[in-house]
């Protein structure tokens, strides 16, 4: 073989592996265990592009090195296949979401087998496939059978609450349920109808039908999470989002909100993402005060953490969605209120929390008595209190707090100074504690001191109390969708029944269309006799994406168990996934749902873990590199960029295809673009220069550059080192198809290493020398220090200057080139398992281990000094490490190249400073 043929190289070991069955795993109690994973992809039609591999490869450099090191190493992958997109080409063509998933599952797993993955494909988990959402259903019966015992201070079995109902009432029972749950004894208990006993169930159930707002898309036909809105319109699709009250399934996630907290202070992840976890749960300290409306028996109750500024409380505001204000209103402010509350409420929470510069509000008309000063303050709407933090009440503070201060300017209400200092200040907000003044009993208290006394007065005036809130709300766990797992609940009397655990999986039937009825159901209301036993209807929403999501994790380490999620001996030996790598987007979404997924199935006695991801690394974006166009504005003419502004332009995304160094190919662009078969075109220097930007690779800037073309071009291997060599795995990095030659280059300089100029396999078994033996095991250390700490690019550096190191040296010794294959062989499998054979050995070289590097070897002998004269670096000279300075004195006059600096000149002093410089002052 003369050349390094990498395309009948890649497509030989990928044929090998698979037949062999080289990366099959199962349970090995006789080796330590490691379980890598990626966050496993939604296939969408377009396929993968270069910037999806790169966790992928990172993980898989991982696994392979791990293996070598003689772990046992569960690295599977698989696919997050519910999703809208499938939909919503099922609504516009009438093709069933299956069969387009099923086709875009095939064209990615036929992209990740050519880059070469150790992924076991035998673990695959596909979340639409009925026999993997079998156990999604099932983990929902077990959260339907569950309640939370916060004596226990964890989930247990339905029916322990129903036996201490019947017992003793709920009047000893401490649990996370809802905030209007009656008080009652066993007798009222048992006097209660089954429907009135289920009804008061689902106060206390871990997932429960309830009454809420939601964002509701009409475009989409679908509730979306909090997480899926951005600015009032859908992440997927730009749609607007209206908030608007729905029954739905919930998940009662606040019920794990203290352990969530907790469970972050024990695992492995970035700083930042743990923030932004902590941020969203966002506990807080303080407590309700209760304002009454005046002229009526309304009681508002309003959450603090501040209640020491109740002397600056000027008026109250209330959230759009709460429900009293058409109480509130009067005549005379009707219209004006219902205008406002109309716009605000269709606002998600997340877009009101972000926009602090726009002030709006109305007032009501009506007004509420301070419980402590008995002063009537105003109430009003605004749109900057969430309905979804607290009571959806907040006392108005403007000089303790910026938004209330923003919010009474522009309105011209009373700011009363509460804080000693902040009287004359023009933002008295920017002074959060200090002594408190214009305070009756609290004047002269430090206002921590302050927080305490306002809370033991309001408790015993009885208009208050303690209270420690959260930021989180239950999570909504209905879609009105078809593509996603049914809801194994039917429904008696309107009230709702579990099927049988025997009866699972609860198969998506059949419908005509993927559209919601014409009475506005979800669209399994058109499916026809589908009712449990022929006569009770089932819930025609379906699950959100999050539900496969947050579990599966689980399901690969017993992927084909058809009696358990997992089975007691699988998941007791893998445990939890050791590396975890996937994007930051998922921080208060899959990654909080799949910790509290497994807090629960933990505290069930299900699994042995109370956390599914011990490390967890955020991989930075591949961006791509968008060309531009320049189309003079009113005329079918383009301008080359560095003459574009001597014009009135529009620039245009252009398909990178047809650019090579931003030169564009002007008769393939008249192809692509045929309203420019006519166009002109201004050339500078005969060519077509476009302009460029780094943005986010997308197929609408038409910057997508497809991993087939590169594997195509350059190999799997050179792929994946690139992708690599880029940067640091956590930092966004451009993609420049420009710079892969370099890392290409790279692997064929390594297989000259191996070849004669005739392309002969050619090794010496010679003893290797020291300087080659010193090369190598800085390498091997290298890469295995980089691995261990996830710096795989600062390795594909250490591997060139390896390669060139020993290019130079000319060797070829069978010692250095073994070891140098090994070490390589997780970053570019191929090449290194056909360098391996060649070598002559028979077996896989995954099955071999990883070199360990001596440190006799590591240790420098020697030392390269740069060689200054009047403080100018003339030149280099290497000297023995214990060599007398009085010895590199004389060499270093000696030296030719520093006579020609000296001129024959004595130096005034010669300055050695060991593992340093030496310095010549003439």
């Amino acid at each position: 073989m003369a050349e390094y043929n990498f395309s009948s190289i890649e497509q030989k070991w990928q044929q090998y592996w698979k037949a062999q069955g080289v990366y099959k795993v199962s349970l090995d109690l006789a080796k330590p265990k490691y379980y890598a994973l990626d966050m496993f992809p939604y296939p969408s039609g377009a396929g993968l592009h270069v910037g999806h591999p790169l966790g992928y490869i990172a993980s898989d450099i991982v696994s392979r090195y791990k293996r070598m090191k003689g772990f046992n190493v569960l690295h599977p992958m698989g696919f997050d296949a519910f999703g809208l997109p499938a939909e919503q080409y099922a609504i516009d063509t009438g093709q069933h979401p299956a069969i387009t998933t099923e086709n875009n599952i095939r064209r990615y797993k036929e992209q990740l087998e050519n880059i070469g993955f150790s992924f076991d494909w035998d673990k695959e988990v596909q979340t639409c496939d009925p026999e993997y959402y079998r156990w999604t259903q099932w983990i929902f019966l077990q959260l339907f059978h569950s309640w939370y015992n916060q004596k226990t201070d964890r989930a247990e079995p339905i029916d322990t609450l129903i036996s201490l109902l019947e017992k003793e009432g709920n009047q000893t029972v401490s649990a996370v349920c809802h905030e209007d749950t009656p008080s009652f004894s066993a007798e009222v208990w048992h006097q209660l109808s089954e429907k009135e006993q289920q009804q008061l169930l689902l106060k206390y159930r871990l997932t429960y039908l309830d009454d809420t707002v939601v964002n509701w898309c009409p475009a989409l036909g679908t509730v979306l999470a909090n997480d899926e809105v951005k600015d009032g319109f859908s992440e997927r699709g730009g749609y607007p989002v209206e908030r608007k009250k729905m029954k739905q399934w919930m998940m009662r996630i606040t019920a794990y909100a203290d352990r969530l907290l907790e469970g972050l202070n024990r695992i492995d992840w970035s700083e930042s993402l743990k923030e932004m976890q902590r941020n969203w749960i966002g506990k807080s300290f303080g407590c309700e005060l209760d304002f009454t409306v005046q002229g009526s028996e309304v009681v508002l109750t309003a959450f603090t953490t501040r209640p020491d500024t109740i002397f600056g409380v000027t008026y109250l505001t209330l959230a759009p969605e709460h429900e009293i204000i058409p109480q509130l209103t009067t005549p005379e402010q009707k219209e004006v209120v219902e205008n406002y509350v109309q716009v605000a409420r269709n606002r998600s929470e997340r877009e009101r929390m972000a926009d602090v510069k726009t002030v709006s509000g109305v007032f009501t008309g009506t007004y509420a008595i301070n419980p402590i000063t008995k002063e009537a303050i105003p109430i009003w709407v605004a749109d900057y209190v969430l309905a979804g933090y607290g009571t959806g009440v907040v006392m108005g503070v403007p000089s303790s707090d910026d938004r209330d201060f923003r919010f009474a300017q522009h309105f011209q209400l009373p700011i009363v100074a509460v804080i000693e200092g902040t009287e004359e200040l023009p933002d008295p907000t920017v002074k959060k504690h200090g002594k408190m003044i214009n305070s009756d009993f609290i004047d002269g208290m430090e206002s921590t001191d302050a927080i305490l006394a306002v809370i033991d007065k309001a408790e015993a005036l009885g208009v208050g109390k303690p209270k420690v809130n959260y930021k989180m709300r239950d999570a909504v766990f209905s879609r009105q969708r078809y593509w996603g797992e049914p809801v194994p609940i039917y429904f008696v009397d309107e009230v709702p029944y579990p099927l049988k655990e025997e009866e699972l999986p609860l198969r998506l039937p059949d419908i005509d269309e993927y559209k919601p009825t014409e009475s506005g159901e979800p669209p399994l209301g058109r499916a026809t006799d589908w009712k449990y036993q022929g006569q009770y209807p089932y819930e025609l929403t379906t699950m959100p994406g999050w539900a496969g999501s947050s579990w599966y994790h689980f399901r690969y380490m017993d992927a084909k168990n058809q009696e358990a999620f997992v089975s007691k001996e699988d998941q007791s030996y893998w445990e939890n996934v050791d590396l975890y790598i996937g994007g930051t987007e998922h921080a208060t979404g899959h990654l909080l749902y799949s910790r509290f997924w497994t807090k629960f199935l933990y505290d069930r006695g299900f699994i042995t873990v109370d956390e599914p991801y011990k490390k967890l690394i955020n991989q930075g974006m591949i961006q791509g590199r968008s060309n531009f166009v320049y189309r003079v504005s009113g005329e079918n003419k383009y301008v080359s960029y560095h003459l574009k502004d001597q014009y009135v332009t529009t620039p245009l995304h252009v398909d990178i295809s047809l650019v090579k160094d931003d030169e564009l190919d002007i008769a393939a662009f008249k192809k692509w673009r045929p309203d420019a078969v006519g166009a002109a075109f201004v050339l500078e220097q005969g060519k077509y220069i476009c302009g460029a930007e780094i943005e986010k690779m997308s197929k609408s800037k038409y910057n997508v550059v497809n991993p087939d073309d590169m594997i195509a071009q350059y190999g799997a291997d050179t792929l994946r080192m690139y992708e690599m060599f880029l940067g640091p795995l956590e930092q966004f990095k451009p993609w420049n198809t420009n710079g892969i030659d370099g890392v290409f280059k790279f692997l064929k300089k390594l297989w000259r290493l191996f070849h004669d100029e005739k392309g002969h396999f050619v090794v010496s078994e010679e003893a290797p020398s020291e300087e080659a033996l010193k090369i190598l095991h800085r390498t091997i250390k290298k890469t295995q220090d980089d691995i261990e700490n996830y710096s795989f690019n600062t390795s594909v550096s250490s591997f060139m200057i390896c390669v060139n190191e020993l290019t130079s040296l000319q060797c070829n010794n069978r010692q250095i080139l073994t070891d140098l294959v090994l070490i390589l062989s997780p970053f570019a499998p191929h090449i290194a398992e056909e360098l391996w054979h060649q070598l002559g050995h028979q077996e896989s070289i995954t099955k071999a281990t990883f070199p360990q590097y001596d440190e006799q070897y590591l240790i420098e002998n020697v030392f390269e000094y740069p060689v200054s004269v009047n403080g100018k670096m003339r030149t280099k000279m290497k000297f023995a490490l214990d060599m007398p300075k009085e010895d590199i004195e004389k060499q270093v006059l000696a030296s030719e190249q520093i006579q020609k600096w000296t001129a024959g000149k004595t130096p005034k002093k010669v300055i050695i400073v060991p593992k340093k410089i030496v310095n010549i002052v003439i």
